[in-house]
């Protein structure tokens, strides 16, 4: 037997089986664009991503027949909703995380409700990532779909309703949403009034490890599951990944590198607190029941290596085509083991915790002529780690100390990669063999769910860690030292980048 964890992410879902050790037996993948027809847009056509999320799941249940899944757990990326409705049909696109165009809405609407009062209910601080402005940006700008919309679905809830079932949101994927009270585990009454949004137009909300319910016989047979297969709320997808590392205890975070650069923490109970506040670090529930979370995470993170992949390493892709490897590897062949004395402000995207910023561009510091190539290149990727510790020391100011990181994601099958990492935060880095963190806990929930195993000793039989990339102690002092000068360059480039964008700068361009 096994148990099959759906991951649905913002490029791309995907499906992976399982055994009871924890070891894959089969997965599949399939990829969608984002969409983005107007400057700050950022969206993923819904209907295709159920599609693709309906053949993964057939894609791995076919090829583990001999090892029949036994239950469905779902990992979900946050925020993005999709409009459903009465008759079940999706009317329209959903918006991503990183789609500003309710940037206004957000600023205005939290100022009138009170920005603090919706940081105690809802542990999350305002801004236009979360669902709750995305909705008032639709029933503003979109009346018809708003007012044809039955449902608002998360992804999560939305695989649930595509595969039959009466769809259910787990409750670290309901605390990205900014309409939950992350306390009392129910959607919050006045931010729905306030804010106009129905409560029979979302999903009931449950504990990440329920049955959902089981998928009907005739989806089951159509995707080759056996009949009576239960589907299990997973939850928010960084918090599956923490748990797919095997975070079940306080003073453990997940540090992944993807997409999105994440530190994923556990915690004994909530946290509300000033600096949280101040830093956009939010407090919500885990995929342990009765522990809570937060999400550090740069929104740059990997795609900086992309960037320079895309703008330097055209040669690396040649040559990983004819040699069928990744160019990533080949990029990072070249990374020079001493730091350098570049400074990076890693702000190609919107920057992320701490500071929520979606003005102040990216800089690159301290270039000369004897500048080489290999430096630049580490220089980034020391820019985002930077960041990452600026986030841990907030973090740790506020009482949630991590003093162990387990490693996950593309970026940390690199070992030089990890160890920049480490010498950059001064911590241990364990790493993972689980290719697919987001995945294997929810499968991991699923097992829960059906055996009542607790999910703290699956953790001890399902994941699998690799060695311990220890800080570089020479290293890790000098860059102890170089964060002084990195706190200081957000400030000023901040300022900088204020006064260019002044009304007396724009006459003059």
């Amino acid at each position: 037997m096994s148990w099959a964890g759906i991951d649905i992410g913002s490029t791309g879902c995907k499906a992976v089986a399982f055994d009871d050790g924890g070891r894959e037996l089969a997965q599949a993948y399939r990829e969608y664009p984002v969409l983005s027809p107007r400057e700050g847009w950022a969206e993923i056509d819904s209907r295709r991503v159920a599609k693709h999320c309906l053949e993964v799941i057939r894609e791995v249940a076919g090829a583990v027949r001999r090892d029949p899944v036994r239950g469905l757990g779902v990992s979900s990326q946050g925020e993005a909703f999709t409009p459903v409705g009465a008759d079940g049909g999706i009317l329209g696109n959903a918006m991503l995380s990183f789609d500003t165009r309710a940037a206004g809405i957000a600023e205005s609407w939290s100022l009138n409700f009170g920005r603090k009062r919706l940081y105690r209910t809802t542990g999350h601080t305002a801004h236009p990532m979360f669902s709750l402005f995305k909705l008032l940006w639709l029933r503003k700008n979109s009346p018809r779909v708003w007012a044809r919309a039955r449902k608002f679905l998360c992804f999560e809830d939305l695989l649930h309703h595509e595969l039959g079932l009466d769809p259910a949101m787990s409750w670290p994927m309901a605390g990205r949403t900014m309409l939950f009270d992350v306390l009392k585990h129910d959607w919050d009454d006045r931010i729905l009034k306030a804010a106009g949004i129905p409560r029979d137009r979302l999903s009931r909300t449950v504990p990440s490890g329920t049955v959902v319910g089981e998928i009907p016989a005739a989806k089951a047979k159509a995707l080759g599951l056996g009949a009576g297969i239960p589907v299990v709320a997973g939850g928010h997808d960084q918090t599956c990944a923490a748990l797919g590392v095997g975070i079940t205890t306080p003073g453990r975070g997940m540090y992944a590198t993807g997409t999105t650069e994440c530190i994923c923490p556990a915690f004994s109970k909530a946290r509300f607190s000033q600096d949280l506040f101040s830093g956009n670090l939010a407090t919500y529930d885990y995929t342990v029941k009765g522990m809570y979370t937060t999400v550090a995470f740069s929104l740059t993170g990997g795609n900086i290596l992309q960037w320079f992949r895309n703008e330097f390493g055209r040669e690396e892709m040649k040559e990983a085509a004819r040699k069928r490897v990744s160019p990533y590897d080949l990029i990072l062949r070249q990374l020079p083991a001493e730091p350098t004395r570049l400074l990076v402000l890693p702000y190609w995207t919107p920057s992320g915790t701490p500071y929520f910023d979606t003005r102040t561009p990216g800089a690159l510091l301290g270039l000369r002529l004897s500048t080489t190539r290999g430096e630049v290149l580490r220089a980034l990727l020391e820019g985002v780690a930077f960041e990452m510790r600026l986030n841990m020391e907030i973090l740790d100011r506020a009482g949630c100390r991590i003093d162990e990181l387990l490693a996950t994601g593309g970026g940390a099958r690199n070992p030089a990669w990890t160890q920049l990492k480490a010498d950059v935060m001064g911590k241990p880095i364990t790493t993972v063999r689980a290719s697919q963190a987001g995945c294997l806990g929810a499968a991991m929930l699923a097992r829960h769910a059906v055996t009542g195993r607790p999910l703290r000793r699956l953790a001890g039989e399902m994941v699998r860690l690799g060695g311990i990339i220890h800080p570089n102690p020479k290293r890790a002092a000098f860059y102890r030292d170089r964060f002084a000068a990195y706190r200081a360059l957000y400030p000023a480039l901040r300022t900088l980048a204020a006064s260019e964008e002044s009304p007396h700068m724009r006459r003059a361009v």
